[in-house]
């Protein structure tokens, strides 16, 4: 039975797999803004206690409106950092940190992929679907905002730099955050989760196609552009893989409570970039750290923060 559901599942998500124009959905550019003003926002409005926020199919849609589809259209259109508020349809419950995104070794990479880069950033560690707690399929995400400086006063003069990584979107029975590597291009494991929220998955998977062509990867050119002046030199990796260091992981119920930071507790993520592969196998290299220093929980991280997507593109220059 799971692999019907499976192969029922990639012949729709293939069926639709061709790219929709964005036309009807006007860019909105971004405020220029400071890491400040963002992060601000962010902390303005700290929950004291876990919010438990579900997924519905009839959060979907109405009669009269598809919400996902104008979301996933949203999300590659839209370039503000904090915009009204909206439900988080596929990863609803997350904690926000805040840090510093170092790149540490030589790469043939450009942008704030290059040897010693520094940015600050802002990331959301998320659940997909409803469910949060140890014990439960969890399918964890990393979405990250990178700022070109390390003045967190200084105002953006170019949109912030967006990028996704998922463990895998079936999930898996992880007892924490931090034992799993997520990367911009997960795979997806039958699980018990899939099968039960089936007529769900495929309503996203379907919309998510529509608005964009090879929505199951999110490229990573906003990174690689970032600070650059002469766009002709942009080198981007295939792959990113965002992981947490060894010898971190916090026995918690809820994820979320993995991320107790404060000054006397940070937590270290490896960066790992790769565009070739052997026999299948990704030739992964570690060229940085993210370190995050400080957590919430808040209305505005789940209902106001918005990561923009990039919108796929055929031009992009790899490493040969």
């Amino acid at each position: 039975m799971k692999a019907l559901y499976l192969l029922f599942i990639f012949f729709t998500i293939n069926s639709y797999s061709k790219e929709v124009s964005l036309r009807t959905t006007p860019t909105v550019l971004p405020t220029l803004h400071s890491f400040q003003d963002v992060w601000s926002e962010v902390t303005s409005d700290p929950l004291s206690t876990l919010p438990q926020n579900t997924v519905t199919f009839g959060k979907l849609f109405t009669f009269s409106k598809n919400i996902i589809l104008g979301d996933a259209k949203r999300t590659l259109a839209d370039h503000r950092d904090i915009i009204e508020p909206f439900d988080k349809l596929a990863h609803p419950n997350g904690v926000c940190l805040k840090g510093i995104w170092q790149i540490h070794k030589a790469n043939p990479y450009s942008g704030y992929f290059k040897q010693h880069a520094k940015a600050l950033i802002i990331a959301r560690a998320s659940s997909a679907l409803s469910k949060t707690k140890r014990g439960d399929i969890r399918a964890f995400g990393f979405a990250g905002k990178l700022f070109p400086t390390t003045n967190v006063k200084k105002s953006n003069k170019e949109p912030t730099a967006n990028f996704f990584a998922i463990d895998d979107l079936g999930g898996t029975d992880a007892l924490h955050y931090t034992d799993v590597s997520m990367t911009n291009e997960p795979s997806v494991t039958t699980t018990s989760e899939v099968v039960k929220n089936i007529l769900y998955a495929l309503k996203i998977a379907k919309a998510f196609s529509d608005a964009d062509s090879h929505s199951g990867i999110r490229q990573l050119y906003e990174i690689s552009e970032l600070g650059e002046k002469n766009k002709k030199n942009i080198i981007t990796p295939k792959w990113l893989k965002i992981s947490a260091k060894s010898g971190q992981s916090v026995d918690a119920k809820d994820f979320r409570d993995e991320f107790s930071l404060n000054k006397h507790k940070k937590i270290f993520f490896n960066i790992e970039v790769a565009s070739k592969e052997i026999n299948h196998k990704k030739e992964w290299q570690t060229i940085g750290t993210i370190t995050f220093d400080t957590s919430v929980v808040s209305n505005t991280c789940d209902h106001r923060l918005h990561f923009h997507h990039p919108v796929w593109r055929d031009d992009l220059r790899y490493v040969k």
